[in-house]
C-alpha cells in the first residue's frame, strides 16, 4: 500500500515538515487545523465561534482536496484550550456534522500553535 499526500490552497499551509492531509488505503488522515485563513498568517476572530468555525471550513477543504467530505469523517479529535470553550465550540461543530457524527474526543490542552483557542484533527473515508 503507498500513501498520497494531499495539498489544497484552499487551507493553510502546512507550517512544518507535514502534509495537510494523506490518504493511506480507504481512509484520509487529516493533520490537526487551527483558524487560520488561508493564504494568511492570521487566525479568524478572538472568539471560538469565529475560530471554531474557520477551523472546520479549513478541515473541509482539506477533506474536499483529498475526494472526502466532513460526512465522510469517522474520528475527530477537538484539542481546546479552555474546556470553558467547550458548549459553544460544540454549537459551531454540530452545524457542520449534522446526523451521524463522527466519534469524537476533545481535550484540553496548555497552548496551541499561534496561540488558537481551538485546533482539531479528522479520520474520514474516502468517497470514491
Amino acid at each position: 500500500m503507498t500513501k498520497q499526500v494531499i495539498q489544497t490552497d484552499k487551507a493553510p499551509a502546512a507550517v512544518g515538515p507535514y502534509s495537510q492531509a494523506i490518504i493511506a488505503g480507504e481512509f484520509v488522515f487529516c493533520a490537526g487545523q487551527i483558524a487560520l485563513i488561508p493564504g494568511t498568517r492570521t487566525l479568524a476572530g478572538a472568539g471560538i465561534k469565529e475560530q471554531a468555525t474557520q477551523v472546520l471550513k479549513n478541515l473541509q477543504a482539506v477533506l474536499n482536496a483529498a475526494g472526502s467530505s466532513l460526512d465522510q469523517a469517522v474520528k475527530t479529535t477537538v484539542f481546546l484550550r479552555s474546556m470553558e470553550d467547550f458548549a459553544a465550540m460544540n454549537e459551531v461543530y454540530a452545524t457542520f456534522f449534522g446526523e451521524n457524527p463522527p466519534a469524537r474526543s476533545t481535550v484540553q490542552v496548555a497552548k496551541l500553535p499561534m496561540d488558537a483557542l481551538v485546533e482539531i484533527e479528522c479520520v474520514a473515508l474516502l468517497s470514491r
